[in-house]
């Protein structure tokens, strides 16, 4: 048994080693349990998960993953899509990302290898002021291929770069929505209960799909027309 403070007890009791424990209000922990007999230890349980978490998050922070993009070449390229999938490749690079650059051969093209090492040689020297060639082979199968990996200079500058985007994006996102003044919201509202009863004034207008018509005293009718009278409210 190991006491809180790292002192060897020694062996004790099963029972009294939980005495021990809970007069201390700590928990008691197996940390050898293949050993003969089981050690055991006091502490705070919850502290030490604590601080073990901890050390995990911190360790995975330090941690740098780097993606691998893939461009493709062909022996017989020529010179506009050569400089598109350079570009391409340059791209990924100035983003801190590693880039596999693969020839692929046809049957007939692999008469000559020699096209291949001339293309990785092209793409090796327009990219050598922010890559550096991590692994380079010859012609396995029926592709060549090469492994370009950002230099640490590149890598700073892809960093500062992208901070200033996640603070102005988080700022955003932070940023409550902004209401609308007072009398911009009573002009809205006026002007929509002024279309409303616009709407309600013309409606019946619209609708009124009757053929009457309104006749004084002494006048006639057209024919086949119905007539309503016009009827004077009595004083």
């Amino acid at each position: 048994m190991i006491g809180h403070d790292g002192e060897q007890i020694g062996v004790v009791p099963i029972e009294d080693a939980r005495q021990r424990a809970e007069e201390l209000a700590l928990d008691l922990v197996e940390v050898g349990p293949n050993a003969d007999p089981p050690v055991v230890k006091i502490l705070d349980w919850g502290k030490m998960k604590f601080e073990r978490d901890k050390k995990a998050r911190e360790s995975k922070k330090k941690t740098q993953t780097i993606e691998i993009k893939e461009v493709k070449y062909r022996p017989t390229i020529d010179g506009h899509d050569f400089d598109i999938k350079t570009k391409r490749a340059e791209r990924f690079l100035r983003e801190a990302k590693k880039v596999k650059v693969t020839i692929f051969f046809r049957y007939r093209q692999l008469r000559r290898p020699e096209l291949g090492v001339s293309i990785l040689d092209r793409v090796t020297k327009d990219l050598s002021e922010i890559a550096d060639v991590e692994h380079r082979s010859g012609l396995e199968g029926r592709q060549m291929t090469m492994v370009l990996g950002p230099k640490p200079q590149t890598i700073k500058a892809s960093k500062s770069a992208t901070k200033p985007v996640a603070k102005a994006v988080a700022k955003t996102a932070a940023k409550p929505p902004t209401a609308a003044p007072a009398e911009v919201t009573a002009d809205l509202a006026a002007e929509v209960t002024v279309g409303v009863a616009a709407e309600v004034v013309a409606k019946p207008a619209a609708r009124s799909k009757s053929k009457k018509v309104v006749a004084a005293e002494g006048d006639e009718p057209k024919p086949g027309a119905r007539v309503a009278r016009a009827v004077q409210a009595p004083v």
